[in-house]
């Protein structure tokens, strides 16, 4: 446990060095609109090949589309809503699709400071509600066990945090980092799942966009890393203040051929809590494919 905690420290402080190199490719350009972007989930189809402890599955969809409000392109305070839906269809009798995640969610970004054409700080701010439509008990009848068929799941939450990006010249990518605090009021919540359900994390993420070596139209990256992290903070569950419970991490491969126009090919590495609304007392460490749309254009 203390390697893994030092060699997250490490991480998480040096990785804001990424940044040394500023001499920037004067045909990529990037604004408060693309950095948004950056920070969106993905839409995604996975494939039914995951590798894991996750239930057998035809495909895990994730439906995220952004609305932009704005007063001009180049406006320092803007405004995205996101209708966020997650749908899992499991490989059983009739292929059922239980408990869609809906998180419905409304952010705002303001750019603070702009040192250089790719190199941007960001403060943003998020409200969401995340439920799953059902309207049943929360247990089922033995009073213990999670009612996961039909059981009511609602919370809303805010968040906060930054963004910060740069470029490398020799690397010929985009590299933003981010770390936001994420808050779900006690009052705010399904009142079982006070206790139950973490309230306090604490989010870090590093991403990379590497454009290839000659490329003169330069539109899109053909290869993106997104490294991520949070951490629950608060007493839930009983944990011990260093539980690896409390630690969730995702490393994500995507994959732009040319011969593509919007999607591309991605794997996932994903260890952590089950982010699909009332399953989120199961633990899963999991290996997953699929395609993703890539909507960031530069």
């Amino acid at each position: 446990m203390k390697i893994k905690t030092n060699i997250l420290f490490w991480f998480l402080c040096t990785t804001p060095f990424v940044y040394s190199q500023i001499d920037v490719d004067t045909n990529l350009q990037l604004d408060l609109h693309k950095i948004a972007l950056m920070n969106q989930t993905d839409s995604y189809i996975t494939f039914p090949t995951d590798i894991g402890n996750i239930e057998p599955l035809m495909f895990e969809a994730n439906v995220n589309p952004a609305f932009i409000v704005r007063k001009r392109k180049d406006s320092k305070l803007m405004a995205v809503l996101t209708p966020q839906i997650t749908i899992r269809m499991y490989r059983e009798d009739s292929y059922p699709v239980r408990t869609p995640s809906y998180i419905p969610q409304i952010s705002v970004y303001y750019k603070a400071k702009k040192r250089a054409a790719l190199e941007y700080l960001v403060i943003y701010g998020k409200i969401a509600h995340h439920s799953n439509g059902q309207g049943g008990s929360f247990y089922n009848e033995d009073h213990s066990s999670i009612n996961l068929e039909s059981g009511n799941f609602a919370t809303n939450f805010i968040e906060f945090g930054i963004l910060k990006t740069g470029y490398s010249n020799r690397l010929r990518a985009i590299k933003t980092i981010k770390s936001a605090i994420e808050i779900h009021p006690k009052g705010w919540m399904l009142t079982e799942l006070q206790g139950h359900y973490s309230g306090l994390r604490w989010h870090n993420s590093f991403t990379s966009y590497k454009f290839p070596q000659k490329d003169d139209t330069l539109k899109r990256a053909n290869f993106s890393l997104k490294a991520e992290t949070f951490f629950m903070l608060d007493n839930y569950n009983n944990l011990e203040v260093f539980d690896l419970d409390r630690i969730n991490a995702s490393l994500t491969f995507y994959y732009h051929p040319k011969f593509l126009e919007d999607i591309g090919l991605f794997v996932q590495f994903y260890h952590g809590m089950d982010y699909y609304n009332i399953y989120f007392n199961h633990q899963l460490s999991m290996i997953r494919f699929g395609i993703m749309t890539e909507i960031l254009r530069f």
